[in-house]
């Protein structure tokens, strides 16, 4: 079987380093899944995520001119390239507190029997948040310049 760019193969995983896992295809050839490749989340540790001897789905990313095989595990439950992505439903926002707010937590409280706000009450809690980041935006930039002109 010759491998191809997009290709979906298993293989198993012969080799475990610090930046990757060493994965060997059914043919013999063998490639690196990178530790980026490994999955959607921040990978730490490589051995979280595999172990040697497993056998896992891996897409091939790339073959350089020497023979090397870049893969991808997290990529290999995509679908493949030019084919129709899933529509997903778009998130709801995430009402948690944002960690650039500078210690401000301004919840507004919740209007009418079902907690929704009105528009009104939104926007006005938007205005107030802007002014204030954009006085604290100002007063920062007016800082560092005036430390300059000395």
């Amino acid at each position: 079987m010759q491998l191809q760019v997009g290709m979906v193969v298993e293989g198993k995983v012969t080799g475990i380093t610090k930046f990757g896992a060493f994965v060997t295809m059914p043919d013999g050839k063998s490639g690196l899944v990178h530790i980026s490749e490994i999955a959607n989340t921040f990978v730490n540790d490589v051995h979280d995520y595999v172990q040697e001897g497993q056998t896992v789905k891996v897409r091939v990313l790339s073959i350089a001119d020497d023979g090397k095989i870049n893969l991808s595990i997290k990529k290999a439950e995509e679908p493949a390239p030019g084919a129709r992505p899933e529509r997903r439903a778009p998130r709801a926002p995430s009402s948690a507190p944002r960690p650039y707010a500078s210690g401000r937590q301004s919840v507004p409280p919740a209007n009418g029997p079902s907690g929704d706000q009105s528009f009104e009450d939104k926007l006005k809690h938007f205005m107030q948040e802007s002014d204030s980041r954009m006085a604290d935006n100002k007063m920062y930039s007016d800082h560092r310049t005036s430390r300059r002109r000395k």
